[in-house]
């Protein structure tokens, strides 16, 4: 221990797996007085595991996290909030587009609802980061804006949400199953599918009288139903074999246990009971998929090959534009009777030859707040998501000046509401 007491931070040997995938894997760091600690890395990398560990949010698997000198890892709840207070130090996450903006254009609303005496009955939030409707030219009708592993690999999710009162689970296999369709002014009808765990939302937005909590995922039509085909076919899959001298239609033929030198796609077509014609066996065979070129690999995964196929073709080019489009709404109920629905829309669009426009959506919430803390704008301590008035107000008030802006519609009749 330094004569100026004990680090502030030191972690030792820290290890995280979920299952048996290992996301950080015996890391070792110190933060002294008077430093500042950025983390990056690309999407899935482990930067939010490693942050819901420094603020004891999670357990680690082994390994030790100490703050001034006492190893949290070995505190309780209790010792946790005692030691949060001790350190004086602001832990403020999610500060991007989804989560970020989401969470201060929702908290927004919601405490306005909640000063009229009001109660949310039910919320959905949807985001997409797409190709503009002019870019979507491809098959698939998405280009990647952001991290492309990370948008294939988000496919593999399972999703859970509430609605009307029910806690609806949606295992990995059906996440593209069933989406709903909401017209969005400007883009027109766009496909949802489920976000991942959106119960977790009604703590955390302090609405507990939902009956409703979805939050949703954005994507042209499609998209689900190419996506859906190629999950039945395993072709997004992490698991690894032996692909010396396959093909990549010999790949695809493995997955439906045939060698057949049928045309592919009729085998793959009689193989999961669906039409030949189908939108979504067009887009595989644009893909790539059904090609008898050679793939060059030894042992990898279905998910590589996959992906590897979308980023060479599926590119968001220099002169094309992308957006991100994200609506919340609300139905909302007051004492005297009265319901009402809320929406909350916002629609941005940027470009490779200037700023993507989910580069500015998820770098500028961030970078506002570093300012504003740096200011002494905003004063908490400990951890927080910017879900308090102190944190949202000026963060989007400083986004609306940067033309990043929610455009609220209040008192719309019940037929606005998402059924």
């Amino acid at each position: 221990m330094s004569k100026e007491g004990p680090k502030p931070i030191v972690v030792r040997n820290l290890v995280k797996k979920f299952n048996n995938q290992v996301v950080l894997d015996g890391l070792n760091f110190e933060v002294n007085k008077g430093e500042i600690l950025v983390i990056m890395g690309g999407s899935g990398c482990g930067k939010s595991t490693l942050l819901r560990l420094l603020i004891g949010a999670m357990r680690p698997t082994s390994g030790s996290i100490e703050m001034l000198g006492t190893d949290l890892t070995r505190l309780d709840e209790e010792g946790l909030d005692d030691l949060r207070k001790k350190t004086g130090i602001l832990f403020l996450n999610e500060m991007g587009l989804d989560p970020g903006i989401d969470h201060m254009s929702a908290m927004r609303i919601i405490d306005k609802i909640h000063a009229a005496e009001g109660a949310v009955l039910e919320f959905h939030s949807i985001c997409g980061a797409l190709p503009a409707p002019e870019a979507a030219n491809n098959p698939f009708r998405y280009k990647f804006s952001w991290s492309p592993k990370g948008v294939v690999l988000a496919g593999n999710n399972d999703a859970h949400y509430l609605q009307h009162g029910k806690e609806i689970s949606v295992p990995t296999k059906d996440l593209f199953k069933n989406p709903f369709v909401v017209e969005f002014p400007g883009i027109g009808k766009m496909d949802v599918y489920p976000n991942r765990d959106s119960m977790a939302y009604q703590a955390i937005y302090g609405i507990p009288e939902a009956r409703t909590v979805y939050r949703g995922t954005f994507r042209y039509p499609g998209w689900c139903e190419t996506l859906d085909v190629i999950k039945r076919l395993d072709l997004i899959s992490q698991d690894t074999f032996d692909m010396t001298g396959m093909t990549y239609a010999g790949m695809t033929c493995r997955q439906i246990n045939t060698s057949s030198s049928l045309p592919y796609r009729q085998l793959v077509a009689d193989s999961l009971g669906i039409p030949v014609s189908a939108y979504a066996l067009g887009a595989m065979e644009w893909l790539g998929l059904f090609s008898e070129e050679p793939m060059n690999r030894t042992i990898d995964s279905t998910f590589e090959v996959t992906s590897d196929l979308m980023i060479s073709k599926m590119g968001l080019g220099p002169g094309e534009r992308d957006m991100v489009a994200l609506q919340h709404t609300f139905l909302a109920a007051y004492p005297d009777g009265r319901k009402e629905v809320i929406r909350s829309r916002m629609l941005d669009y940027g470009s490779m030859a200037t700023d993507t426009s989910i580069a500015r959506t998820v770098a500028l919430p961030a970078a506002v707040g570093v300012e504003m803390i740096l200011e002494g704008k905003i004063t908490a301590k400990g951890v927080h998501i910017p879900v308090i008035p102190e944190i949202y107000n000026p963060v989007l008030d400083r986004l609306e000046q940067m033309g990043i802006r929610m455009l609220e519609e209040y008192g719309l009749p019940l037929s606005e509401n998402i059924e």
